[in-house]
């Protein structure tokens, strides 16, 4: 080939490299979505009967010259081509697509946990985080008050300015922010949350409640002001240095207006130290309750079935209809290629639509051949969690799998993307059977799902009289060989939506 034939055809294997990363990534739904695009947009691409094999479907490009020669041995490399491609996913120009799709299904497996849910409020995901903090009863009741009076951006405010859980006012517009209180005005918001409630609270415990459900997350929340909001972000990421503490904690309403020459010259200093120390203020966010919104989850369709055959005591892997549709080229379009007597700009602009119908086709081939090889190394190596449970959950990681596949792991990564494996035990993202993990007494490795799923397993086992302790939890994790400091178990409780002891205790 000459050397601009040798760069057309790079160019063609670039771009075709780049569709096969963009479609392995792609999730049921949204494959199915770009299949409707594509058959709109290329008229030689056109659905096949059911009964047709795929693997008879005519992906070869024109034959009759070294150029198209190469062009075909080309589409015969592309898992070479995946294996080797480097492109980052989030960088592929590819959109999500939410709704639309179908697929066999077992109605049976439909009905477990695959149902469109409505997702978190702020109020319900800091009472999901407050059931499980260690406090007593009135602390808790406290915190309980302190949440319900935050508004939807994750502020205190007085009765005068807010209603309470309403982030707007009467207008419907956004309440403004109060840079900062001075400490009788703080105390006095305190007071009436502690008079929210009937009886009233004890205004200390309402001011101890709050220090910890400050602690929760998102980071930032029951602030009173602009201030204190800001502090507790500092306070948690622990690496901002002393002016910027001293900028938000003495200078924050002069910065607000602008004043940076004001208050450079008041602290001494030059104002690009100002404006340097700006730039970490200014990645703190100044509404954290609006990083939590209730936005509509949807139905999962699932890519990889997983089903328990009796008869050898094993499980059978298949992919979901729609994984791999029944695509051809048009022969109508192909005869009209073939024939030599065809206007050439007609024949030219055929021969790129059988091209780019022909590379669409391997490029889903490859995705269903490499999710179905993903999905059966799962299941053989995840034996005991489709029998037992996610206490089995063993270590699997990505590397480990492309080593298998001989690939890069970023193919693993983009092959288990936002996809779904069903399976008689329920509905779980693919990603979940990739784990790190420790080791036990006896050598063998275990998940970190497994311990939180055995963690969960003592306590469900657990005297509800007599609760256990997280530092009596750690006691018998270490019995099993498994050793675990009470932090950690604290934080597997929390994960697991667990309350404490003494929430715990019948």
């Amino acid at each position: 080939m000459t050397m601009s034939q040798g760069m057309r055809m790079e160019q063609r294997l670039t771009a075709q490299m780049i569709q096969c990363a963009e479609i392995l990534q792609l999730p049921l739904q949204a494959l199915e979505a770009r299949v409707r695009e594509e058959m709109e947009k290329n008229p030689v691409l056109e659905e096949l009967e059911r009964e047709t094999p795929v693997d008879q479907t005519p992906t070869e490009a024109p034959p009759d010259t070294e150029t198209n020669r190469a062009e075909a041995e080309g589409f015969e490399r592309l898992e070479d081509m995946g294996r080797a491609l480097e492109i980052d996913p989030g960088d592929l120009p590819y959109g999500r697509v939410s709704s639309g799709g179908n697929g066999d299904r077992d109605s049976k497996m439909d009905a477990m946990a695959n149902t469109a849910s409505r997702g978190e409020t702020l109020y319900d995901t800091l009472m999901r985080q407050w059931g499980v903090v260690e406090a007593g009863d009135a602390v808790r009741a406290a915190g309980a008050a302190i949440i319900e009076w935050m508004d939807e951006d994750g502020y205190l405010r007085t009765e005068a300015e807010h209603h309470p859980r309403g982030a707007n006012n009467d207008q419907g517009e956004a309440t403004p922010l109060v840079i900062k209180r001075s400490p009788e005005e703080s105390a006095a918001l305190i007071n009436q949350i502690a008079h929210s409630r009937s009886p009233a609270l004890d205004v200390s415990t309402v001011t101890e409640a709050l220090a910890l459900v400050q602690s929760l997350e998102p980071t930032g929340v029951a602030a009173r002001d602009l201030t204190e909001c800001l502090l507790i972000q500092l306070n948690a990421n622990d690496e901002a240095d002393d002016l910027v503490y001293e900028l938000v904690e003495q200078h924050l309403d002069a910065l607000v207006r602008g004043r940076i020459q004001d208050v450079a010259k008041a602290l001494k200093r030059d104002p690009d130290e100002i404006k340097a120390a700006l730039k970490t203020i200014g990645k703190l966010n100044h509404h954290p309750g609006l990083l939590i919104r209730p936005v509509d989850v949807p139905r999962v369709n699932p890519d990889v079935l997983v089903d328990y055959a009796e008869d050898f005591d094993g499980y059978v892997v298949k992919l979901a209809r729609g994984n791999n549709p029944r695509l051809g080229i048009s022969s109508h379009y192909r005869a009209m290629w073939q024939d030599k007597s065809q206007d050439k700009e007609a024949r030219e602009f055929i021969k790129k639509r059988i091209e780019a119908a022909a590379a669409l086709i391997d490029a889903i081939q490859f995705r269903r051949d490499r999710l179905l090889e993903v999905g059966k190394i799962i299941v053989d190596h995840q034996r005991e969690f489709f029998d037992y449970g996610p206490q089995f959950v063993k270590v699997l990681r990505m590397r480990d799998v492309a080593e298998q596949l001989h690939c890069d792991p970023s193919t693993i990564s983009r092959t288990v993307d936002e996809k779904y494996l069903q399976s008689p035990r329920g509905i779980y993202p693919l990603r979940i059977f990739f784990t790190g993990g420790t080791e036990q007494a006896d050598g063998e490795s275990v998940s970190w799902d497994a311990v939180k799923a055995q963690v969960k397993e003592i306590i469900d086992a657990e005297d509800k009289s007599k609760p256990l302790r997280d530092d009596e939890i750690a006691a018998v994790m270490g019995e099993r060989g498994v050793k675990l400091s009470r932090r950690t178990v604290a934080k597997y409780r929390a994960q697991l939506d667990i309350p404490a002891f003494q929430q715990r205790k019948a």
